[in-house]
């Protein structure tokens, strides 16, 4: 048995590229990994050359650090005050947080020759969640192929409609285009315009790209892959179908009840044309899972559309993606799972595929703990602060689920309250049961005694 020990966590971390054995498990690993980018991140944002005016405070580079590396988005320093410097460092996190700092290690260990021992490849099947060791390395290179291919197709294509239009200089645009097609597949949320993405509702061009690559970063990696090999739906493994099926009804469902939901408010979707609404609403309800990008002001939506965000943020995108929240494929399976229990059928079956117990327990798990992280959360933020419950539960949303929708508030909140949404951006990043993993102890065998069946009333 152990316990995380942050040196340790380190040390075993720097013996992936030594090619020695890992001393730590996984989780700790992870941890103490995304712990040392945010130190280094700190460290530069607050250099006096990294802001435009007075240098950030060590909390507020810190905070910046976090947001930007947990892909989360949400700030107390707006990305327009940085420099050059600032704004290129806070890219820089978003895009190794978004891909995970263990894809760089594998895919330095392969580079060097290495073979990535068994303790090595447990530590990748935590960062990609896979249970096979068989495609490990492919995967890795996979996700740098993918990624540099999408990042430099839409930086090409905004650079060229954005400079080609009128909208923004050549130098402007390029840097512009970088920067939000980094942010958009990585799921940040981070814009440089003013207003972020509400200049462009009136530019189908700019959110149908937008928008796609939102959808590319949150759909994962495997279903990239395998729609890149297939080539065709029939081809395509029931798992893959599915991610992509839920994904496109909760894009839609969030499209039709946001435009109808807000085109009555004149605060936000009212006094636009039924088109800008048509593509503000889409946007939003893309950006929901989990970007951050607003195409209205958010602060005046109605309750009912908060309530329906914090729903669609909480459950995130597809495992192994950029995205957060408890993800596709925790919420099918326990949709799965209750409708199998409602319709008195012994198998959960999702697809013509029955679904293992372990998978059902995983589910349960991470959904159960990352609800009671959210209470937890959101009960601190109520203690400390006098601000509407309605704009406190989004900011906890938000931050445990990495997507950085907000009304506002963070700058507002209280040191205590801020701390209490780094601790939830690290968790929704990490992943609340691999942290939970973490921090408990652990007994390396299983329990082999049964015990007698016990009648136990439930609801």
């Amino acid at each position: 048995m152990h316990k995380l020990d942050p040196r340790r966590s380190l040390e075993a971390f720097r013996h992936i590229h030594r090619g020695g054995n890992l001393g730590a498990s996984p989780p700790a690993v992870l941890a103490a990994g995304f712990l040392a980018l945010i130190a280094i991140g700190t460290l530069l944002l607050a250099l006096p050359f990294a802001s435009r005016s007075a240098p950030l405070g060590l909390f507020e580079a810190f905070f910046t650090a976090t947001a930007a590396i947990t892909v989360t988005g949400l700030a107390i320093v707006d990305p327009q005050q940085l420099s050059l410097f600032g704004q290129w460092v806070m890219l820089v996190l978003v895009q190794v947080g978004g891909l995970g700092f263990v894809t760089f290690a594998v895919v330095s260990a392969i580079t060097l020759g290495h073979r990535i021992s068994l303790k090595q490849q447990s530590l990748a099947l935590e960062a990609f969640n896979q249970t096979s060791t068989a495609r490990v390395r492919d995967t890795a290179l996979s996700v740098l192929r993918i990624t540099a291919a999408i990042e430099l197709s839409v930086t090409l294509m905004l650079f060229l409609w954005w400079w080609g239009s009128g909208r923004l200089p050549a130098g402007t645009a390029l840097y512009y285009a970088i920067f939000h097609a980094v942010a958009a597949f990585n799921n940040a949320g981070y814009a440089l315009f003013n207003g972020n993405l509400s200049t462009f509702t009136g530019d189908g061009l700019t959110i149908a790209i937008l928008s796609a690559t939102v959808i590319l970063g949150g759909l994962g990696f495997p279903v990239i892959v395998d729609a890149l090999r297939k080539k065709r739906w029939t081809t395509l493994p029931p798992y893959a179908r599915l991610m992509i099926l839920t994904a496109l009804g909760l894009n839609l469902l969030g499209f039709v009840t946001i435009w109808a939901l807000e085109a009555r408010n004149p605060l936000t979707l009212g006094s636009l044309t039924w088109a800008d609404q048509a593509r503000a609403a889409w946007m939003q309800s893309v950006a929901l899972r989990t970007a951050g990008f607003t195409t209205f002001n958010v602060e005046l939506m109605d309750d009912s559309t908060t309530l329906l965000s914090a729903v669609l943020m909480f459950i995130g995108g597809g495992s192994m993606s950029t995205a957060g929240g408890i993800k596709l494929g925790t919420f099918v399976v326990i949709m799965a799972a209750v409708f199998a229990y409602l319709t008195q059928r012994k198998e959960v079956v999702v697809m013509q595929r029955s679904i293992s117990a372990d998978s059902i327990q995983k589910a349960l798990a991470v959904a159960v703990v990352s609800l009671l992280t959210a209470c937890l959360g959101l009960f601190l933020l109520t203690v400390f602060e006098d601000i509407p419950f309605a704009n406190l539960f989004l900011e906890v949303i938000a931050a445990l689920s990495t997507t950085g929708l907000s009304h506002g508030i963070t700058v507002e909140l209280s040191r205590p309250s801020q701390c209490v949404l780094l601790v939830l951006m690290f968790m929704g990043r990490v992943g609340p049961l691999t942290l939970v993993y973490s921090l408990a102890v652990r007994s390396r065998s299983r329990n082999r005694v049964r015990y007698p069946e016990m009648e136990f009333m439930v609801g």
